[in-house]
């Protein structure tokens, strides 16, 4: 009988230190699973402020600010624009001209020669 007796009390022991080990682990695992829930909490924080930023920095009128400030650009008009036919040779067969006329037209719409068009956009 005292042998039963040691090794149901031997049983009883091994049985506590594991239910504690398992309690610990089991504390250790919710503590790392809640700094772990913070953390994605911060980072998804951190996102929607990110791309809050990004949607701001990509503005129109902050790109169209950004272009004549500080890259120096400026609106096309057409009297600063340079109309170009095809190239010479390059036609197929199908050009009889009527480009240069179209580009002559358009220069002397817009009220400047396609000289001053020409020596206009090759200003910095």
């Amino acid at each position: 009988m005292t042998r039963v007796n040691i090794l149901l009390l031997l049983a009883v022991l091994a049985s506590a230190f594991y239910l504690v080990r398992t309690q610990y682990e089991s504390r250790r695992l919710t503590t790392d699973f809640d700094r772990a829930r913070s953390e994605a909490l911060k980072l998804d924080v951190e996102h929607d402020q990110l791309d809050a930023e990004r949607r701001s920095q990509a503005a129109p009128l902050r790109v169209e600010k950004i272009a004549r400030e500080q890259l120096n650009m400026r609106t096309i008009t057409p009297a600063i624009t340079q109309y170009l036919g095809p190239a010479k040779g390059a036609g197929n067969g199908a050009d009889n001209g009527s480009g240069k006329a179209a580009d002559a037209g358009a220069a002397k719409a817009s009220g400047a020669s396609s000289d001053a068009a020409t020596a206009r956009e090759r200003r910095p």
